[in-house]
């Protein structure tokens, strides 16, 4: 059984001499095959490192660290903000949020003059408000649009502060060495919205309480209104607005009943840590990263090897216990392509930011040097949320 499968799987390889493999400096990063990655890198408070595997045809996981001025003004204030955009039903949602979400918090902390939890909270606002209205000019030819989405997971560490906000299903996972041992223990610092947590559950009936279908149990996995597990998220509008629940929109993804009020929200969980001496590292991972490493695993791997290469070692560990699940061979799971590959593992982004105490603790008004980056992926294509003349195709999940 296992011959055949891999016999079917061979006939889905792309040939090598196809595949993109960049050598040299790794400035912007690297990419081989479906793997692209930096192994390190400077941030305005340590270093930080990055990986993203893609699984989907289109890679729908993007990501960003930004580091430097915060704001519009020169008066700064100066930090670091990471990004993961995990998006479903296709590329366009997380995409267009890797391009609008940091501008929008920049505008706003301008505006405010300091980072803040409103600011966080107005950028998210703003980043949905602009899907939204993407969607209502591509919705008479794409209507589809509509089914398209993006979890959202924020760290903004800004004058000793850190911020987490999240939307979804990814995570952010603190190292923080014990002093009377000297181990590293995970701390999760973000909190999820996955149908499949009891307590997301209560939260959705108790929000709907006249809908006994708010929350489902199909084939064994818990989805709100049996179409999608995460409760919280930019996008799915289809969920949301029910102008956008209604033909030409795929039956599949159009209810019985009409929406009188929004179903999913974009309104992000936020905590706020000041960070301490002992506070080592942050992950932050989508969950393509969690469906096979443990918070304390992962934080394990990361405090046992060299710094360099940290985020491409905890995806080597994912992708290695995901073909432990299939009962194969590392080697013969790196060499199925893209969309076959997702039936093995979902696309994987993982950043991990290392903390320097000596960098942390200076005030958000010391300038900084800026670095602009972005996870990388194969055969990316111009966001469609964007004002465009003629529809392109887009994987629904």
């Amino acid at each position: 059984m296992f011959s055949e499968l891999m016999n079917f799987l061979r006939a889905c390889f792309r040939p090598r001499s196809n595949r993109h493999v960049h050598k040299g400096s790794d400035a912007g990063g690297r990419q081989d095959g479906l793997l692209w990655y930096k192994d390190s890198g400077q941030h305005a408070n340590g270093e930080f490192s990055m990986a993203v595997v893609q699984a989907n045809n289109l890679l729908e996981d993007q990501s960003q660290i930004e580091s430097g001025n915060l704001s519009l003004h020169e008066s700064g204030p100066y930090g670091t903000f990471v990004g993961v955009y995990d998006g479903h039903g296709g590329p366009e949602t997380s995409r267009y949020v890797n391009d609008h979400l940091f501008q929008h918090l920049k505008r706003f902390t301008s505006e405010q003059q300091s980072m803040s939890v409103d600011v966080i909270r107005k950028a998210f606002q703003a980043t949905e408000d602009g899907v939204v209205a993407q969607v209502s000019k591509q919705w008479s030819m794409r209507p589809q649009i509509a089914a398209v989405g993006s979890c959202c997971l924020v760290g903004v560490i800004c004058g000793g502060t850190l911020y987490i906000a999240n939307l979804g299903d990814s995570r952010a996972v603190l190292g923080r060495v014990v002093k009377a041992t000297g181990e590293v223990l995970s701390v999760q610092l973000s909190a999820e919205h996955n149908a499949s947590i009891e307590s997301v559950r209560h939260e959705l009936r108790a929000l709907h309480p006249d809908d006994p279908q708010i929350v489902v149990l199909k084939h064994n996995v818990w989805r709100v209104k049996g179409l999608i597990q995460v409760s919280r998220s930019i996008g799915d509008v289809y969920l949301k607005k029910a102008e956008f629940n209604r033909e030409p929109l795929y039956a599949k993804f159009r209810l019985r009943e009409p929406i009188t009020k929004p179903i999913l929200s974009a309104e992000p969980s936020i905590s706020v840590l000041q960070l301490q001496p002992q506070d080592q590292f942050i992950i932050f991972a989508s969950d393509g990263l969690w469906e096979h490493l443990s918070n304390q695993e992962a934080v394990d791997i990361v405090q046992n090897h060299p710094r360099s290469g940290s985020a491409r070692r905890l995806v080597k560990a994912a992708l290695l216990e995901a073909a432990k699940k299939r009962e194969m061979r590392y080697s013969d799971l790196k060499k199925i392509d893209r969309g076959v590959r997702r039936h093995f593992h979902d696309d994987i982004t993982v950043v991990v930011v290392f903390l320097d105490s000596n960098l942390v603790s200076r005030g958000s008004s010391t300038k900084c040097g800026s670095i602009s980056i972005r996870g990388g992926g194969v055969n990316l294509r111009p966001n469609s949320l964007a004002p465009c003349t003629t529809p392109s195709d887009n994987s629904m999940a």
